[in-house]
């Protein structure tokens, strides 16, 4: 039974940042001319982040994590 102060993390799952190797797997990926969707599959990631990772990577040229 859950009580009502469970953390709502607990409940609906915690999403973690990407590390820099898989984010970096994503663009060489991507500069290979692979779709979103194959991407989304070969490295087992939604593929709405795989679309923030390559268009975050388009405007500033980085996949690192910005402060």
């Amino acid at each position: 039974m859950q009580t009502a102060s469970t953390n709502i993390c607990e409940r609906m799952g915690h999403s973690q940042e990407l590390g820099e190797f898989k984010r970096g797997t994503v663009i060489g990926c991507y500069l290979c001319n692979k779709s979103i969707r194959e991407i989304s599959l070969l490295l087992n990631i939604p593929r709405s982040t795989v679309s923030g990772i390559i268009t975050k990577w388009k405007q500033l040229r980085t996949a690192a994590t910005q402060p």
